[in-house]
Protein backbone atom coordinates (compact mmCIF):
# COMPACT_ATOMS: atom_id res chain seq x y z
CA UNK A 1 0.00 0.00 0.00
CA UNK A 2 1.48 3.41 -0.89
CA UNK A 3 1.68 5.80 2.08
CA UNK A 4 0.99 8.60 0.22
CA UNK A 5 -2.51 7.42 -0.75
CA UNK A 6 -3.47 6.95 3.33
CA UNK A 7 -2.51 10.25 4.08
CA UNK A 8 -5.45 13.00 3.87
CA UNK A 9 -4.43 16.01 2.02
CA UNK A 10 -3.57 19.02 4.01
CA UNK A 11 -5.95 21.56 4.72
CA UNK A 12 -6.46 25.16 3.34
CA UNK A 13 -4.87 27.71 4.99
CA UNK A 14 -7.33 30.15 6.93
CA UNK A 15 -6.77 33.54 5.69
CA UNK A 16 -7.52 36.43 8.73
CA UNK A 17 -8.68 40.29 8.06
CA UNK A 18 -6.83 42.72 9.19
CA UNK A 19 -8.59 43.08 12.97
CA UNK A 20 -7.15 39.47 13.49
CA UNK A 21 -11.07 38.01 12.60
CA UNK A 22 -11.32 34.64 10.55
CA UNK A 23 -12.44 35.28 7.04
CA UNK A 24 -15.27 32.67 6.53
CA UNK A 25 -14.70 30.27 3.74
CA UNK A 26 -17.55 29.31 1.78
CA UNK A 27 -16.47 26.03 1.04
CA UNK A 28 -13.96 23.82 2.71
CA UNK A 29 -11.93 21.58 0.44
CA UNK A 30 -12.82 18.13 1.18
CA UNK A 31 -11.37 15.53 -0.49
CA UNK A 32 -13.36 11.94 -0.52
CA UNK A 33 -11.06 8.72 0.29
CA UNK A 34 -10.95 5.55 -1.28
CA UNK A 35 -14.44 3.70 -1.61
CA UNK A 36 -16.04 6.68 0.20
CA UNK A 37 -19.65 7.02 -0.33
CA UNK A 38 -20.85 10.51 -0.03
CA UNK A 39 -23.69 11.30 2.10
CA UNK A 40 -26.21 14.21 1.33
CA UNK A 41 -28.40 15.51 4.48
CA UNK A 42 -31.55 17.09 4.04
CA UNK A 43 -32.86 19.46 6.37
CA UNK A 44 -35.89 18.21 9.10
CA UNK A 45 -39.04 19.46 8.40
CA UNK A 46 -41.84 19.48 11.06
CA UNK A 47 -45.31 19.80 9.94
CA UNK A 48 -47.62 20.43 12.82
CA UNK A 49 -51.17 19.91 11.89
CA UNK A 50 -54.12 22.77 12.69
CA UNK A 51 -56.43 22.63 15.90
CA UNK A 52 -59.47 20.65 14.26
CA UNK A 53 -62.19 22.67 13.08
CA UNK A 54 -64.83 20.48 14.92
CA UNK A 55 -62.96 19.94 18.32
CA UNK A 56 -64.61 17.24 20.24
CA UNK A 57 -66.26 17.88 23.72
CA UNK A 58 -63.50 16.93 26.71
CA UNK A 59 -66.13 17.24 29.46
CA UNK A 60 -63.29 18.66 31.83
CA UNK A 61 -65.93 20.43 33.91
CA UNK A 62 -67.80 17.49 34.05
CA UNK A 63 -64.18 15.35 34.95
CA UNK A 64 -63.85 17.91 38.09
CA UNK A 65 -66.93 17.22 39.28
CA UNK A 66 -67.21 13.53 39.23
CA UNK A 67 -63.33 13.46 40.49
CA UNK A 68 -64.33 15.87 43.92
CA UNK A 69 -67.92 14.80 44.59
CA UNK A 70 -68.35 11.15 43.64
CA UNK A 71 -65.83 8.81 42.60
CA UNK A 72 -62.47 9.73 43.11
CA UNK A 73 -60.64 6.68 40.67
CA UNK A 74 -62.84 7.01 38.15
CA UNK A 75 -62.57 10.97 38.17
CA UNK A 76 -58.74 10.34 37.87
CA UNK A 77 -59.40 8.50 34.93
CA UNK A 78 -61.97 10.70 33.46
CA UNK A 79 -59.66 13.57 33.77
CA UNK A 80 -56.66 12.15 32.22
CA UNK A 81 -58.91 11.35 29.27
CA UNK A 82 -60.55 14.98 28.97
CA UNK A 83 -56.57 16.32 29.10
CA UNK A 84 -56.00 13.88 26.22
CA UNK A 85 -59.01 14.95 24.72
CA UNK A 86 -58.34 18.85 24.43
CA UNK A 87 -54.28 17.46 23.51
CA UNK A 88 -55.35 15.80 20.79
CA UNK A 89 -58.28 18.47 19.25
CA UNK A 90 -55.55 21.46 19.64
CA UNK A 91 -52.38 19.07 17.35
CA UNK A 92 -55.56 18.16 15.16
CA UNK A 93 -55.42 14.07 15.75
CA UNK A 94 -59.78 13.30 15.37
CA UNK A 95 -59.58 9.70 16.05
CA UNK A 96 -57.60 9.94 19.34
CA UNK A 97 -59.64 13.19 20.05
CA UNK A 98 -62.77 11.08 19.36
CA UNK A 99 -61.50 8.12 21.59
CA UNK A 100 -60.77 10.11 24.43
CA UNK A 101 -63.55 12.22 24.71
CA UNK A 102 -65.76 8.97 24.65
CA UNK A 103 -63.58 7.46 27.31
CA UNK A 104 -64.07 10.71 29.39
CA UNK A 105 -67.83 10.71 29.21
CA UNK A 106 -68.33 6.74 29.99
CA UNK A 107 -65.80 7.60 32.75
CA UNK A 108 -67.70 10.74 33.75
CA UNK A 109 -71.09 8.25 33.73
CA UNK A 110 -69.89 5.66 35.60
CA UNK A 111 -68.31 8.12 38.37
CA UNK A 112 -72.04 9.83 38.56
CA UNK A 113 -73.57 6.17 38.64
CA UNK A 114 -71.24 4.98 41.10
CA UNK A 115 -71.71 8.20 43.75
CA UNK A 116 -75.47 8.17 43.32
CA UNK A 117 -75.15 4.57 44.80
CA UNK A 118 -73.11 5.07 47.49
CA UNK A 119 -74.70 7.88 48.30
CA UNK A 120 -78.12 6.18 48.79
CA UNK A 121 -76.33 3.49 50.53
CA UNK A 122 -74.96 5.80 52.98
CA UNK A 123 -79.04 7.17 53.61
CA UNK A 124 -80.37 3.99 53.55
CA UNK A 125 -77.52 3.22 56.43
CA UNK A 126 -77.80 6.28 58.34
CA UNK A 127 -81.91 6.90 58.02
CA UNK A 128 -82.94 3.58 58.40
CA UNK A 129 -80.92 0.43 59.35
CA UNK A 130 -78.91 3.02 62.06
CA UNK A 131 -82.32 3.62 63.71
CA UNK A 132 -83.31 0.24 63.52
CA UNK A 133 -80.39 -1.86 65.20
CA UNK A 134 -78.98 0.50 67.71
CA UNK A 135 -75.94 0.49 69.83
Amino acid sequence: MDPSKSVPPPYAPQQYAQGGQLIPQAQYNQVAYPGQVPVTLQPMVYVNPPPLAHPMPDYLCYSIFTLLCCCLPLGIVALVNSVSTRNANMSGQHQLAEKSSRNARNCNHAALILGIIILGLYFVYIFVLKERYPH
